[in-house]
């Protein structure tokens, strides 16, 4: 097979910082096992207990580790064997060092059964890719892109692969990214930095000065009492967050009908993702808790800008989708964290999903600016 780019390479690359991430959450209280000497470290124990839906979410995390590293070792040139290796392996060492690293972790237990589920599921990975592959799935997709989406499209299709996550976060507002109000980016990066600069030698004064600035932005957090988001204003954060990922798309795409393909995509995706968040916080019997009186006027606003947009070319769409952007970000900005959404923090922080809330929570701060970032990169680049 001819080599040709693949983005699933790129895609597994970020997979795999997604899987260290998940796997030494919330990376604090490091310390070396009483007693252990290194070589106690890397045997794993096969442990006796745990919780079957982990041992099921240790499967199914790593199969798109494996069928991404399978898809894009063959798209790459590879032979089947090679690539079968590759992805098998890679995933396997990756998840055998991560067990490794927990043995100094005190939240978290080294276990030769989680091993086996990962290396389990990039098995299962790596079939389903050989699967898609003999149909002609792989190759249909390719000649898919290369007709809807121009070249170098692939930042912003990593942007579209990451808003739906971002949305799994509790947000202020329905499709509310970006906030970064209250202090929450500079706490959590002051906990952080000072979380990995203990017990390095040397490193007292700058954890003296972090310190502060966590316990600070703490303070200010909930200490500001603000009223709860008028109605007009959350109209507005609904119908630009759901403009977002629509000029994103609009920017890599030709006018015409693909684009409202992509927007009617972008609508399904976030029904699914804001209803899966508000059940994984609330139940089942308040799925649907999101959609407030003004959710539908808003998703409808929205709608009739799509209709504009879809004819425009991509360079008048970049330059719009910058002020959509920068209009959501700022108008996220100003909405409060009402009760709702301090409950839904608590449920994050202490739930089943407490390691995933960390990487969801930093996607949906992070994902308008990368976005505002992208589209001003293609602008610079535009002749």
């Amino acid at each position: 097979m001819a080599a040709r780019a693949s983005t699933a390479n790129a895609l597994a690359l970020a997979y795999a910082v997604l899987v260290v991430y998940a796997s030494l959450y919330p990376f604090e209280g490091w310390r070396w096992p009483a007693g252990a000497a290194a070589a106690d470290l890397l045997w794993l124990p096969w442990v006796p207990w745990g919780d079957e839906v982990d041992l099921w979410i240790n499967l199914a995390g790593y199969v798109p580790f494996g069928l991404l590293l399978a898809i894009g070792s063959l798209r790459s040139g590879s032979s089947r064997l090679v690539a079968v290796g590759v992805a098998v392996l890679a995933p396997a060492l990756l998840s055998y060092a991560m067990e490794v690293v927990q043995g100094a972790l005190p939240m978290r237990h080294p276990s030769l059964k989680d091993w086996t589920m990962n290396t389990a599921g990039a098995t299962l990975g790596v079939l389903l890719s050989l699967a898609l592959h003999r149909a002609g799935l792989v190759d249909r997709w390719h000649a898919l892109r290369q007709r809807w989406f121009e070249r170098g499209s692939e930042g912003a299709m990593a942007l579209l692969a990451l808003w739906p996550v971002a949305l799994l976060f509790p947000t202020p507002a329905p499709l509310g990214l970006g906030q970064l109000g209250g202090g929450d980016l500079a706490r959590a990066m002051a906990e952080t930095l000072a979380g990995w600069l203990d017990g390095l030698p040397g490193a007292e004064a700058w954890i003296d000065l972090l310190r502060p600035a966590a316990a600070a932005g703490l303070a200010a957090g909930p200490a500001v009492a603000a009223p709860r988001l008028a109605p007009l204003a959350e109209m507005v954060i609904v119908a630009l967050g759901l403009l977002a990922p629509c000029v994103v798309a609009f920017a890599i795409v030709a006018p015409g009908w693909r684009r409202l393909a992509l927007a009617f995509g972008a609508l399904v995706l976030a029904a699914v993702s804001m209803t899966l968040s508000t059940l994984l916080n609330f139940g089942p019997r308040h799925a649907m808790a999101w959609v407030t009186p003004w959710a539908g006027p808003a998703i409808g606003a929205a709608t009739l800008v799509v209709l504009v947009l879809a004819p425009l070319s991509r360079a008048v769409v970049l330059g719009l989708g910058l002020i959509v952007l920068t209009g959501l970000v700022v108008a996220v900005a100003q909405a409060p964290a009402d009760p709702y959404f301090a409950h839904n923090l608590r449920a994050w922080e202490h739930g089943r999903f407490a390691r995933f809330h960390g990487l969801a929570q930093w996607v949906g701060w992070l994902w308008p600016y990368a976005a505002i970032g992208w589209m001003l990169s293609r602008l610079a680049t535009k002749p």
